[in-house]
């Protein structure tokens, strides 16, 4: 009995090998499918038949679709195809051949491809190892490959979006710029160091660019770009034996300087910029936005490509197999008036500081300035090699951009303080205080220090008075009548520790490094806008907007398709509260001590502003930052917040005077 359980044994083994080896095309070719769904090239190539392997060899076959696969970016491909019937394959095994349907699809760079085609599977081996194998050839790529051709991939750079100011001019356009190269067979002498120094480059960067694989010696060797306004480097280069220069299209700025800052420049990508944005999306040499807008709306800017993946053969129309029409990047514009920011960027006359210029009705901005900067076209186009040097060694700091930056505000945070306790009811605007000599203090319980202020009074001071005086005693009596628990929520409804919503990203303001005032003598320099109070020019220009809108603080907006007009903080005074501040404001340049906004032919309101910079109390002479914010009276249709820094050797009024000129400029326009 045992033996014959052997025997059945043996016989089944046998009957089970024979299966195996004798699989039905549809198993052998549903192996292949599997091996090609997932890009397992070696795998594939062991199912090809003798003829295939004879005219491909494993190398050929498997390196060109893979690198053909990887140049068009394929992925999910997705082969299937429809079982042979019972009768096919019966068929198949009496002809020793068999044709199977399949069908392809992928995803590649320009989109999906499909098509149809038909494998042919054919028996070898000796009888007890007969299987079914791929007679394979390029039409598995694609079918019109079968006959020869080539795959080709074809991009479409798109066209960087243009930024432009409210009127449609350019901030940033794309223009005519001159490509600078070699030709390598008509170098001479020294030309290498000649075209060196004049582009303010290394003559290691030439050698690394002429000594490339793909360098021939009549080719045209690129270097770099530069302005063709630069007429003298563009005549010198033109003399050096072996330059040619081109005509290209690079990035330029009109304004220079003036919205260096707030557009900012293109430079070639770097690995770093990565971490932010889709590597994928840009080759080695692509350029990319570095700062300002460019680089706060690269995405938009930018654009996404055209691919087209097509098959070429000779003295044929090309094949289309897939195609991703090129998007060209948006432009943007901006609420910002090129003519206003360059009038008030040439006001600066090389000092520092920065502006936010807004329509105080609408939330507009028509100018955001920061000084002193650099010219960005300089920067991609300069052919001075120390220019970082010279920009970083600036003591003034050309590279900070101010006008995202928080500052100080001194005095002109005093109307928000008097609209602060009108508000919660600690100030009544006609209550006057009782204030002697310069300086006031509450002796032992502030360890001495004493708030002082610039000049003495005859009788009682009020809001009126305390507004046009600048009087900071007033201020600091408020301020601890307050308490420091109202102060601070009524700064925080001003906006004070938030983030601004403004899409021009800027630091929040704030009222102290810790956000409370939990010292009195931190409170009261708080309410006159010294302590440790920061605020940036928008913030400031919006928060005066409350006393032009009826207690309603207006949001700023900086893109000409931003809904105007919206409200950021609503009731934060009343109408008649409004007016009162108003009126004080008007008063500051009527009747205060500095009078340069009167010489204007129309009425001027505003406040002016000075930030003691000292580094210690002891400290009796130190740096002072200005400021002024003014608007005119009666139409309101401006409003204007500057600051300058390192005024203490300027004379009394030196920003109102600036500003005033500026209103002046913008109502002649």
């Amino acid at each position: 009995m045992l033996k014959k359980y052997i025997l059945l044994g043996i016989i089944l083994l046998f009957l089970a090998a024979c299966s195996e080896d004798n699989a039905s095309p549809n198993d052998r070719f549903q192996t292949f499918i599997t091996h090609w769904n997932e890009q397992a090239y070696n795998e594939m190539y062991t199912l090809f038949s003798s003829e295939t392997k004879t005219s491909y060899s494993e190398e050929e076959s498997i390196e060109r679709q893979a690198g053909i696969y990887e140049s068009m970016g394929v992925s999910n491909v997705e082969v299937s195809f429809d079982a042979l019937d019972e009768e096919s394959i019966n068929t198949a095994f009496e002809e020793g051949k068999a044709e199977i349907p399949f069908h392809v699809e992928m995803d590649t760079l320009a989109g999906p491809v499909t098509f149809d085609y038909s494998a042919t599977l054919v028996q070898e081996g000796e009888e007890e190892e007969k299987n079914w194998f791929v007679q394979w050839d390029s039409g598995f790529i694609y079918p019109e490959l079968k006959n020869g051709g080539e795959i080709r991939l074809e991009t479409i750079e798109p066209k960087r979006g243009e930024i432009l100011d409210r009127n449609n001019i350019p901030l940033a356009l794309n223009d005519e710029v001159y490509e600078v190269g070699l030709v390598p067979e008509k170098l001479a002498g020294n030309s290498n160091e000649q075209v060196a120094n004049l582009l303010g480059i290394s003559v290691d960067s030439i050698d690394k660019a002429l000594q490339a694989n793909w360098v021939q010696p009549n080719s045209f060797v690129p270097l770099k770009q530069i302005s063709p306004s630069n007429e003298t480097v563009v005549n010198q280069l033109l003399e050096v034996p072996g330059v040619l220069i081109n005509s290209d299209v690079g990035r330029v700025y009109p304004a220079g300087e003036a919205a260096a800052h707030l557009v900012g420049y293109l430079r070639t990508v770097r690995a770093d910029d990565f971490e932010e944005f889709d590597e994928s999306q840009y080759a080695p040499d692509d350029m990319i936005g570095a700062r300002g807008l460019e680089r706060l709306y690269e995405a938009e800017l930018k654009g996404q490509e055209g691919v087209q993946i097509y098959i070429s053969k000779e003295d044929e129309e090309n094949v289309i197999l897939a195609e991703k029409p090129v998007q060209n990047g948006e432009n943007i514009t901006l609420t910002i008036d090129i003519n206003a920011q360059q009038r008030v960027y040439v006001a600066y006359d090389g000092d520092a500081g920065t502006t936010a210029a807004i329509d105080p009705k609408t939330g507009e901005t028509l100018a955001l300035v920061s000084s002193p900067a650099f010219d960005p076209n300089e920067i991609m186009y300069g052919t001075s090699e120390d220019i970082w040097e010279r920009l970083e060694g600036n003591e003034k700091q050309p590279l900070i951009n101010r006008s995202i930056s928080t500052f100080a505000p001194g005095s002109v945070l005093k109307p928000i303080t008097a609209a602060i306790g009108l508000k919660n009811g600690s100030i009544n605007p006609e209550e006057g205080f009782e204030i002697e000599g310069l300086t006031w203090s509450k002796g032992e319980e502030w360890g001495g220090y004493e708030v002082t202020r610039v000049s003495t009074s005859n009788g009682p001071v009020d809001l009126r008075d305390a507004l046009v005086r600048s009087d900071n005693i007033y201020f600091a009596m408020q301020a601890v009548k307050m308490g420091a628990d109202k102060f601070v929520k009524g700064m925080e409804e001003f906006g004070f520790g938030e983030e601004i919503p403004y899409s021009y990203p800027t630091t929040a303001s704030m009222i102290s490094n810790s956000g409370s005032l939990d010292d009195e003598v931190l409170l009261v320099n708080s309410s006159y806008g010294q302590g440790e109070v920061q605020m940036s020019a928008i913030h400031l220009a919006s928060a005066y907007t409350t006393f032009l809108n009826d207690g309603k603080m207006i949001k700023p907006t900086i893109f000409a398709d931003e809904e105007d007009g919206q409200v950021w903080k609503e009731d934060l005074i009343t109408e008649e509260q409004s007016d009162i501040i108003q009126e004080a404001l008007r008063a500051v340049v009527t009747d205060g001590a500095v009078k340069e906004a009167q010489k204007a032919d129309f009425p001027i309101s505003g406040k002016t502003g000075t930030v003691e910079l000292k580094l210690t109390l002891e400290e009796e002479d130190g740096a002072i930052n200005s400021w002024f914010v003014g608007y005119p009276t009666d139409d309101q249709d401006i409003l204007i917040a500057m600051m300058i820094e390192q005024t203490q050797d300027k004379e009394s009024g030196y920003v109102m005077q600036k500003v005033t000129n500026l209103l002046t400029e913008f109502k002649k326009q």
